[in-house]
């Protein structure tokens, strides 16, 4: 059988033949980024409101909550938040995630725009040099993300408890906010248990599963989470700031929480 070799036509960036409207999604993913990322910026700088008086609920851009207040040690020169001793861990998590990246590559980096689509540069950079090598370290971050699940499972437990007769946090009682505090670890575990990393973990290295039923069902549960791993991303990612700014503005009073009971 003869074969033809076919030269390979290096597009000027944003050539295409597609006919398509291949900009939208992501443009739609550029702005979703954008709108996060300016929000989530402003509360780790603002450094406050990030409590409601009179209940247990902690904005989870802030928990766990280390230090109140600056520590001696903290650079005189620098703002302190608190949200900044803490943000670093689930925000390398997305940051490295397998999704983000493909998301951000294209949207952010233009590398490319789209499938071909021309991009902006001429050689192909990968993820074994530096920089781009440090994205392997997600699995390392997966092992923290969980950690951060059963925090803010507990912040959520924490908020079905308000001021009392007996004290702070004494009188069991069901806000608005609780329940709000309660779906976040739930959005953020379907996101985080459906990692990439977690199913290679649990059985994605192994060439015969079915022998551990425990094993073949965990990877089966990871496997229907992985396959909608791009909308738990994005709920997940926008419901963190909602709680923030639900606590926030009930803090300025400008909204208030619904008591049920």
């Amino acid at each position: 059988m003869s074969a033809i070799d076919v030269p390979l036509q290096k597009n000027r960036f944003g050539q295409t033949r597609r006919k398509d409207r291949w900009w939208i999604e992501p443009l739609f993913v550029f702005l979703g980024y954008l709108i996060f990322t300016v929000y989530a910026n402003y509360a780790l700088l603002a450094n406050n409101y990030y409590e409601l008086p009179g209940t247990q609920y902690l904005s989870p851009m802030y928990s766990p909550l280390l230090f109140r207040y600056a520590p001696g040690w903290w650079p005189a020169i620098l703002p302190y938040s608190a949200a900044a001793l803490i943000l670093w861990a689930p925000l390398g998590f997305r940051i490295t995630c397998y999704y983000y990246r493909g998301a951000y590559y294209k949207a952010v980096w233009l590398d490319p725009p789209s499938c071909t689509v021309g991009e902006p540069r001429k050689s192909y950079w990968g993820e074994r040099s530096f920089p781009l090598i440090l994205q392997n370290v997600h699995r390392y971050f997966l092992y923290l993300a969980i950690v951060f699940i059963f925090i803010l499972s507990y912040d959520a437990w924490r908020g079905l408890w308000f001021d009392g007769p007996n004290g702070p946090g004494t009188q069991f009682g069901i806000g608005l906010g609780s329940i709000i505090l309660i779906l976040n670890p739930i959005f953020l575990g379907l996101y985080t248990f459906g990692c990439h990393s977690l199913r290679h973990l649990i059985g994605g290295r192994k060439d015969v599963i079915s022998s551990s039923a425990v094993r073949q069902s965990c990877y089966n549960c990871v496997s229907y989470l992985n396959r909608r791993h791009m909308k738990w991303a994005w709920i997940s990612m926008f419901y963190v700031g909602f709680v923030d700014l639900y606590i926030r503005l009930c803090a300025k009073g400008i909204w208030h929480d619904w008591r049920i009971f």
